[in-house]
């Protein structure tokens, strides 16, 4: 309705609008958008931060009372809301009169059994917790949430050379290509820095008669890694590109 895209409602000047709910924690931002879009219809918005409009859509404690003497559990396990709405709920049915030993609070993870001695609880016995889903692939793991947030922040930066397999020299390049790291056409004294420090690393390598790939795969990254910290303090995924000829 706030962007005129509902199929019947149409707000206009002569509209009032009542949002009788609070913004739920976190969506804070997107109701006050909402708020505004009304304002801009010319309608008039009455909500919970200005008024005394607020309508809960959850029980009373009198009300979660009565349900517990209504249904006389024999047992009673709060199983909605945040922990601590379920330690007060757990609180109730013991003003009841449920037994101590008869109520339990459980968090996510935790096993109950029920028998016929009594409830019993494995605290954190089952994993649980927030499954990053990526498409078909499945499951995403925290080292590869981690090299997501690394090359957001930082960006990427791959450099490729070509080097003589029996001297260690380099034939071509080296070339850099940046994503999220500097704006290369912006940077071109920067970028020719930075092959520079290869260069002059690779050619220390060849001197010492490191020609075999992984070291020179090495002395590529590791320089070009110093220059990138030295010159702009960040610490971009560096990828060397070695292709011996």
């Amino acid at each position: 309705m706030a962007a005129h895209e509902h199929k019947w409602v149409k707000v206009s000047e002569d509209d009032i609008i009542v949002i009788s709910a609070h913004a739920i924690p976190g969506n804070e931002a997107n109701v006050s958008r909402v708020i505004d879009a009304f304002h801009r219809t010319g309608a008039d918005v009455v909500h919970g931060g200005a008024s005394p409009v607020h309508v809960s859509g959850h029980a009373s404690r009198e009300e979660l009372k009565f349900m517990l003497n209504l249904t006389q559990p024999e047992r009673f396990v709060p199983v909605h809301g945040e922990y601590r709405h379920m330690v007060h709920h757990a609180r109730l049915a013991r003003e009841v009169g449920l037994a101590d030993d008869r109520v339990v609070v459980c968090q996510d993870g935790d096993v109950l059994t029920l028998g016929p001695n009594g409830m019993d609880v494995e605290r954190r016995s089952v994993p649980a917790g927030y499954l990053y889903v990526d498409g078909i692939v499945g499951d995403v793991g925290h080292g590869v949430l981690r090299d997501r947030r690394s090359l957001a922040e930082e960006g990427v930066v791959v450099v490729i050379v070509t080097v003589d397999a029996t001297t260690g020299e380099v034939v071509t390049g080296p070339e850099i290509v940046t994503r999220g790291w500097v704006y290369a056409p912006e940077a071109d004294e920067l970028l020719e820095d930075g092959k520079a420090a290869v260069l002059a690393s690779l050619a220390e390598a060849a001197e010492e008669g490191a020609t075999d790939f992984e070291t020179i795969r090495r002395h590529t990254r590791r320089a070009l890694g110093r220059f990138i910290n030295e010159r702009t303090k960040r610490r971009p995924a560096i990828i060397p590109v070695v292709i011996e000829v």
